[in-house]
């Protein structure tokens, strides 16, 4: 669990406080969380022995992501790969410091806690940072255990968040009818669909989707829409999975700090799902259009909103998506 505490205006240099060797280990993990069309947008810096993990705005997609959010899931998600970073490390973070007020590009400050061996538990998730993969093809009709989707459950709590796990073909059902109408309200959009386009890019761009790993074009019959990377069209599966598991990951409330704490959760989930030697798919356009989002909420019967819709399972491993180099994500001190 995260401990956020406000941040002073005139923070102090932090006694003991992480090294430059701290930092590129921090980065280089933080940069393999997902983004909205791998679009990176992230900057880090070591300031007074704290660790700044800052959004960068440029980065933003104006069109799918007007209000940021995005952005604050995909920094949330570089945090959470940090953080087991300097725990792997034995310098776990004491807690993640928020951001003062009209510092928006600052997502959080991590400061050093009391050195200590890292816990397997921590070992087992920084492991599987560099194996996890957006999977974007189809997944196979073996079900989750239960054991498994237990673990799932109580990665997304411990970071303050929540998850549902729809169970039955008339809930799954109901939620894919929403992510289907809400993927069809985008795709009417010229400037998103060109948006897309945009961020569809071969080898040897250091961002973006590349074509190898867009997946299949989706298909009217399949349980959740895919967005279209460039991928070939492909032929409706034969074997139609008896129990998919669709789960949905929200906050308990939407400000921007929940945002950022349900990045964090959604990579735990994420890692969580790797280790398990499962494979999972994002789908956003539920939450991208706010009307399909209030719809999702009213019919989980929840408080807080959705932040992602999260399809699990057993699958091939993605194709990789690169990475921009860590030295261009750095700001010098």
């Amino acid at each position: 669990m995260v401990v956020r505490i406000p941040l002073a205006e005139s923070a102090a240099t932090v006694p003991d406080g992480y090294r430059a060797e701290d930092l590129a280990a921090a980065v280089a993990a933080a940069v393999r969380a997902p983004s909205q069309h791998n679009t990176q947008p992230w900057r880090f810096r070591l300031s007074g022995g704290a660790i700044e993990i800052r959004s960068d705005p440029a980065r933003r997609l104006p069109i799918a992501d007007p209000t940021g959010w995005a952005v604050r899931i995909a920094c949330g998600a570089a945090l959470c790969n940090a953080r087991l970073a300097l725990a792997g490390r034995g310098r776990p973070a004491d807690g993640v410091i928020r951001p003062v007020p009209g510092k928006t590009d600052l997502v959080a400050r991590l400061l050093p806690g009391t050195p200590r061996p890292p816990a397997p538990a921590e070992l087992a998730l920084l492991a599987a940072v560099p194996r996890r993969r957006s999977t974007r093809g189809r997944f196979s009709a073996l079900p989750v255990p239960a054991s498994i989707r237990a673990r799932l459950l109580d990665a997304v709590r411990s970071e303050g968040c929540w998850l549902d796990l729809i169970v039955g073909t008339p809930a799954v059902t109901a939620v894919a009818e929403i992510a289907h109408s809400a993927d069809r309200v985008l795709r009417r959009n010229d400037d998103y669909r060109a948006e897309i386009a945009a961020w569809t890019r071969p080898a040897p761009a250091i961002d973006g989707v590349p074509p190898e790993a867009a997946g299949p074009k989706t298909n009217p019959a399949d349980i959740l829409p895919r967005r279209d990377f460039g991928g070939a069209v492909a032929a409706p599966d034969p074997v139609r999975e008896p129990e998919p598991l669709v789960a949905v990951l929200g906050s308990p409330a939407d400000t921007a700090a929940e945002q950022i704490a349900a990045g964090q959760a959604l990579q735990k989930l994420l890692l969580t799902v790797t280790d398990a030697g499962l494979a999972a798919s994002m789908v956003s356009q539920p939450i991208e259009v706010p009307a399909a989002r209030e719809q999702l909420r009213l019919a989980l019967g929840r408080y807080g909103p959705p932040q992602m819709v999260v399809r699990i399972g057993y699958a091939a491993p993605g194709a990789t998506t690169p990475r921009r180099a860590a030295e261009s994500v750095v700001i010098p001190e």
